[in-house]
């Protein structure tokens, strides 16, 4: 697995927000190619994970709109 041979990768389970300097040092640590891949696997993995929380987030919101649309409107009925 590539993801293995970049030094460092047990850190992906921090908050997903961008860190730049924890990304310049796995860059700086990415001296061959296998490395460089996991550090872009890295990367994709990382910005996946904020794309799907941000779409949950998304989908909590809709659902508590549609919630409370639904208890006032039949609140004034």
């Amino acid at each position: 697995m590539r993801g293995k041979a970049c030094t460092g990768r047990e850190m992906s389970n921090q908050d997903a927000t961008f860190d730049f300097h924890r990304y310049r040092q796995l860059l700086a640590e990415a001296d061959d190619e296998i490395k460089r891949l996991a550090f872009i696997d890295l990367l994709i993995e990382e910005r996946a994970k904020e794309r799907l929380e941000a779409q949950r987030a998304s989908d909590r919101d809709a659902m508590t709109a549609t919630t409370i649309a639904r208890v006032l409107g039949k609140s004034m009925a």
